[in-house]
């Protein structure tokens, strides 16, 4: 084979290019890169001459595309796998000497008491011998397995977690401060973890099981869960647990994560004090139930407050509070109460406010006609990425009803019952901010009209990833100021708002 077809073949490796020097001229010096282009980027099929920053870019993406999902499951380790394997040998014969209805009835600092002789009993018969630390987390471990929620216990416990997300026995994931990450626990197989799942199930009433697969709960301190189980969840049972805030979240306190400016939490607190009538808008995990909870601090304590949820999340401060919570159909398909049954019935039970929980549906006709019949001050929260979109939703979600109203006169409905939208959104960094607050004005022609009153303006990214932006006043004078006049809050609120 000739020199010119190796150099065409062997073209992509890098072979230096033949000097050609002319008769009696000395051999010229050709850069290095020129001669040998670096591999990575020939590896990337990359020019050579193409800017570093574009070649860190694209090995990021082979990177991503070359990364094994094997890592992801959740092994216990050390101290911890140890204590698991010992808690495996004591548990079946701690349960030949208890009685479980009689465990039942005790509390868990109790439990562990009568508990405490017995465990050292069944130790001396496996010959086991454990010091201090040892004894004391394995009495917690064998509590938790017959009282509480078995492994999920200590991560339900760590304040820093917000989301738990157990995808089978062996794989759980946990959010901290926004990022995802695996948890070092699991489950002794598929047969332990769907007790636990319906252990959460029926301590509220609900069931899960292969007939009703899906179900909506809460834990006792308010934390939603939602269950799937096999045939329709295929890696085993899935337990998805939004955690509740032990600390109630205030607006002053959003502000001063970064959620939003102060002048804006001032604006805010105007509009839950002075009955607005307020949709939170966001995408899942955004913040719309923390939002909402921090906006009815700021309702009067002589106010009487009914709340309608799937799952009651909502925890209001107030001494008039009354919570209603939905309930799904039995086996035979019969006694369903839909969140339009309890607004339809909250209506007839004098209720100064009405706070849904979240809007999916024909509710919303409902909903509109409470903020319409003298029930101002009502709140509710929904999914959509922006304020406009939030109207067009409700205009959907009213359509999707069997009500046949024209298109005009549900955005009419809409447009004199919304004073406020408020639009939350997860950045990727993890942080929850504010990014609108929207003014709903009236009615120009066929089209809902709105004004912005606030808004939060990207601005640049930290070195860390954090995001970096500003929230600005748009300084207008806002509509609602007349609402605000009669409560006396007038001056204070175009102040923010200017």
């Amino acid at each position: 084979m000739g020199n010119g077809g190796g150099a065409g073949v062997r073209g992509g490796f890098g072979v230096a290019k033949p000097m050609h020097v002319a008769p009696g001229a000395a051999p010229r010096d050709e850069p290095a890169a020129e001669q040998f282009p670096p591999l990575d980027a020939l590896a990337l099929g990359i020019d050579p001459l193409t800017p570093q920053s574009q070649i860190d870019a694209m090995q990021r993406l082979s990177d991503r595309q070359n990364a094994s999902g094997d890592a992801g499951s959740s092994r216990m380790e050390g101290f911890d796998a140890s204590i698991h394997r010992i808690k495996e040998q004591v548990l079946p014969r701690l349960l030949e000497r208890v009685d479980p209805e009689a465990a039942a009835t005790l509390g868990k600092d109790e439990l562990a008491e009568e508990f405490r002789p017995i465990i050292g009993e069944v130790l001396a018969e496996l010959k086991l011998t454990l010091n201090r630390r040892e004894q004391f987390a394995l009495e917690k471990v064998l509590v938790d397995e017959l009282l509480g929620l078995g492994p999920l216990e200590e991560l339900l416990a760590d304040s820093d977690i917000s989301d738990i997300m157990v995808n089978g026995p062996d794989q759980t994931f946990i959010e901290r401060k926004g990022k995802l990450e695996l948890a070092q626990i699991q489950f002794r197989d598929e047969e332990h973890l769907f007790q636990i799942a319906q252990r959460i199930c029926n301590s509220v009433g609900r069931r899960v099981d292969q007939t009703t697969p899906l179900a909506d709960a809460r834990l006792k301190d308010g934390s939603r869960v939602n269950v799937i189980v096999p045939p329709l969840s295929l890696r085993g049972t899935a337990i998805s647990i939004r955690k509740f805030s032990a600390k109630p979240i205030t607006l002053d306190m959003m502000a001063g994560f970064g959620s939003m400016s102060p002048k804006m939490a001032t604006a805010l607190k105007v509009a839950g004090a002075c009955r607005f009538n307020i949709v939170v808008s966001g995408g899942t995990g955004s913040g719309k139930t923390t939002m909402l909870n921090a906006l009815s601090k700021m309702i009067d304590p002589g106010e009487r407050v009914l709340t309608i949820e799937d799952a009651a999340e909502l925890r209001l401060q107030q001494p008039h509070w009354l919570p209603l919570e939905t309930r799904p159909a039995n086996l035979e398909g019969q006694g369903e109460i839909s969140i339009r049954d309890l607004v339809k019935n909250a209506l007839r039970m004098r209720p100064d406010r009405i706070i849904l929980g979240e809007i999916r549906g024909a509710e919303c006709f409902d909903m509109l006609a409470a903020m319409n019949t003298g029930h101002d001050g009502s709140m509710c929260t929904l999914h959509s990425n922006s304020p406009r979109e939030a109207l067009a939703r409700m205009e959907n979600m009213v359509m999707m009803s069997d009500i046949k109203v024209p298109k005009e006169a549900i955005s009419r409905q809409i447009a004199d019952s919304v004073d406020l939208i408020i639009q939350v959104k997860r950045l990727r960094d993890g942080s929850r901010r504010v990014t609108n607050v929207t003014e709903v004005i009236g009615m120009e022609g066929p089209v809902i009209v709105t004004q912005e009153l606030f808004k939060f303006e990207y601005l640049d990214e930290s070195a860390d990833g954090k995001i970096i932006g500003e929230y600005r006043s748009m300084g207008l004078r806002p509509y609602t100021i007349d609402k605000a006049k009669q409560f006396g809050f007038d001056q204070a609120y175009l102040e923010a708002c200017l």
